[in-house]
C-alpha cells in the first residue's frame, strides 16, 4: 500500500527518487505511464498488469474507450530502481506532465503519482476547497 507525499529533484538526467518507504514494493518491476489530471502514475509491475488487462477489455467500438486505451498504455514504459533508489523518467512523460526540477510523489493506495510540485499545489489547493462539495457526491455514490 503506497500512502503519504513526498518532494523530491529531478536531476537532468530524467531521475527522481522513489521514497524510500515505497521502493520494496517496486522491487520486483514498475511501470510508469500517463496519468489523469497531467500527473504520472507509477504502478508496481503486477499492479500494472491488473490495470492493463482491465483497459485492454474496453471495446474498442467507442472512441473514448480507444482514447482512453491510447492514452494510458501507448506512454507505459517499464522502470527499474537504480541502486540509489530511482528511477528514470522518460522526456515524452516529463513533458506530458510538466515536470520541472522539483516533483511531489504522492501514494494512492494500489499506485504512485508522480507531478510537478507547482502543479500538485495548485490542484491540491482546488480541490481542499471543494472538498465538501466533493464529499456531499461521493456520498451520494454510496462511498
Amino acid at each position: 500500500m503506497f500512502i503519504g507525499e513526498y518532494q523530491h529533484s529531478i536531476d537532468e538526467k530524467g531521475r527522481v527518487a522513489v521514497p524510500v518507504k515505497f521502493r520494496k514494493q517496486l522491487e520486483k518491476g514498475a511501470v510508469v505511464t500517463r496519468g489523469l489530471d497531467k500527473c504520472l502514475f507509477l504502478y508496481p509491475a503486477k499492479e500494472w498488469e491488473a490495470q492493463a488487462v482491465q483497459i485492454a477489455k474496453l471495446s474498442i467500438a467507442k472512441s473514448d474507450n480507444r482514447a482512453f486505451n491510447r492514452h494510458m498504455l501507448s506512454g507505459a514504459m517499464d522502470v527499474e530502481i537504480d541502486k540509489q533508489g530511482r528511477i528514470v523518467i522518460p522526456d515524452y512523460l516529463r513533458e506530458f506532465g510538466g515536470i520541472g526540477k522539483k516533483v511531489t510523489v504522492a501514494g494512492l493506495y494500489n499506485r504512485i503519482e508522480i507531478w510537478d510540485t507547482e502543479k500538485w499545489d495548485a490542484y491540491k489547493k482546488t480541490t481542499e476547497a471543494e472538498s465538501n462539495a466533493i464529499a456531499e457526491r461521493m456520498g451520494e455514490m454510496g462511498i
